[in-house]
């Protein structure tokens, strides 16, 4: 099993999350790769910490693979050199870690590596296609001007998913699409964590009809919550996550969208923060995915996914995806990791 979307945090963030604990993490329930994303502090955005991040990866030794992405910036300089840096370190088979890819934030979230502005980002897919870069091109989607954060209260919690509206993240799907045909992307755009059904039914309309490759991932927390799951007190911040729990219909959706095979992947966007830093100002957006991945996917056997179709949105789909070959191993649904994190949605604060 391949988890393609995790935040291992560390360096100047190690007091919330460390490569090495996410790793360790990763191989009590038997996962067989993690990818994680560049927005660190500092972001991955330069060759220089690219080696530095795989480095400290490989120091580790652990036997779960440590795939990188490289984050874009607007700069067509950087960009340039994170796909070179991509050609000559993309993993090769037997490596233990590697740049499986690159991500875009089109539009902020946690982080400082938001390109919101649309001529901005045509500059990315331009660029990418002079470059001739034919991997995967990660895109969170929420675009920037259908945000409305003056609806933002943290006296209550739910109001959240009412500041980042279901027509940000479908507007910016829109667009990506766009650009990626208007250029010609010649590798394979993904959106990341999808939680509204009108965004899959862009992507899978293009999947069918169109001349560019898509795909899109899931989050366990898209599929099993809703805006109505957060509980009004100030507990009900822990629930606040980039993009935000949706209507009790789109969730519900989505998992038929799963169950149909219209998704193509699991990722649990593993994001780990304090409980200070959920409760108090910043009210970071994001909590723990990886200590939760078995259940889901106990909770999946139970709704009747066949093993088939859990080998498809666990592994395969990814590895062929990403073009990167590992071992399926058998997963621990009996581990309860949620514990060794100050944030558990599913099971609770820890007091």
């Amino acid at each position: 099993m391949i988890d393609p979307h995790v935040h291992c945090r560390d360096w100047r963030q190690d007091y919330k999350e460390t490569i090495e604990h996410a790793l360790s993490v990763a191989e009590r329930i038997a996962l067989s790769g993690v990818f994680d994303m560049p927005n660190t502090s500092s972001p991955i955005t330069s060759r220089v910490l690219i080696e530095r991040r795989l480095e400290d990866a490989y120091k580790i030794n652990s036997p779960v693979f440590y795939g990188l992405y490289a984050g874009l910036t607007s700069n067509q300089n950087q960009i340039q050199e994170v796909v070179k840096a991509w050609r000559e370190l993309f993993p090769k088979h037997g490596d233990l870690v590697g740049v499986v890819g690159l991500k875009m934030f089109a539009g902020n979230s946690v982080g400082n590596l938001g390109i919101i502005g649309e001529d901005e980002q045509r500059l990315v897919y331009h660029t990418l296609h002079d470059e001739g870069y034919k991997g995967v091109l990660v895109v969170h989607c929420e675009k920037e001007f259908l945000l409305q954060p003056h609806l933002w209260n943290p006296l209550n919690p739910k109001s959240h998913s009412h500041a980042r509206p279901n027509e940000s993240e479908v507007e910016s799907v829109r667009d990506q699409i766009n650009f990626a045909e208007e250029y010609n992307f010649m590798g394979t755009l993904h959106i990341a964590h999808v939680s509204v059904p009108e965004s899959v039914e862009l992507i899978d309309r293009v999947r069918r009809e169109g001349d560019i490759r898509i795909t899109c991932g899931l989050t366990p927390h898209h599929c099993l919550l809703n805006y109505e799951s957060i509980p009004e007190s100030k507990d009900g911040l822990i629930y606040k996550v980039n993009p935000p729990l949706r209507d009790n219909i789109s969730q519900k959706k989505m998992f038929e969208l799963l169950r149909e095979g219209k998704i193509d992947w699991i990722e649990t966007d593993h994001a780990p923060h304090t409980l200070r830093e959920k409760l108090e100002r910043p009210f970071m957006s994001g909590f723990p995915g990886l200590p939760f991945y078995p259940n889901f996917l106990s909770f999946l056997k139970e709704n009747g996914f066949s093993e088939e179709q859990l080998r498809n949105l666990t592994h395969r789909n990814i590895s062929n995806t990403f073009g990167i070959t590992l071992p399926e191993r058998e997963i621990n649904p009996s581990m309860e990791l949620h514990k060794e994190y100050e944030v558990d949605v599913y099971g609770g604060i820890r007091k």
